[in-house]
């Protein structure tokens, strides 16, 4: 990628996620994880509280579904809204980068979705291939 400052090239640095050292690497494992797709594919449906998202995601835990929303915060993805209120009342919602990101992730949902007749058929014509 490159952008023109004051009539001069300048060439911005990219990630190479084949790189075992760079940083891109672990981000797309937060992004790609089983709970960090469904958090995002959730997000893109609008603002949740905790108790929302936990109840929405089946099969989550507490733990899980804290670590995975900060760590999605962390990189950018997750806006946590806490409510000056008593109880408190924290909401999650996704950022601008992190809806972006959410609609890639839509899109693979999506695929899998629609193919998943001929992707079982394959995993069970595997199975029965490789019994032994």
């Amino acid at each position: 990628m490159r952008t023109t400052i004051d009539n001069s090239v300048e060439t911005l640095s990219r990630g190479n996620v084949l790189a075992k050292e760079c940083p891109s690497r672990s981000i797309l494992k937060h992004v790609t994880s089983q709970w960090g797709v469904l958090i995002l594919f959730s997000l893109l449906e609008g603002t949740y509280r905790f108790s929302e998202l936990r109840n929405k995601i089946t099969g989550v835990s507490e733990k899980m579904l804290s670590q995975t929303l900060q760590t999605l915060e962390a990189d950018g993805f997750v806006l946590r809204i806490a409510h000056p209120v008593i109880p408190p009342h924290v909401e999650y919602q996704l950022t601008a980068n992190g809806v972006e990101v959410a609609k890639r992730v839509e899109g693979i949902v999506d695929w899998i979705e629609h193919n998943l007749n001929d992707i079982m058929q394959s995993q069970s014509d595997y199975e029965n291939h490789h019994k032994y």
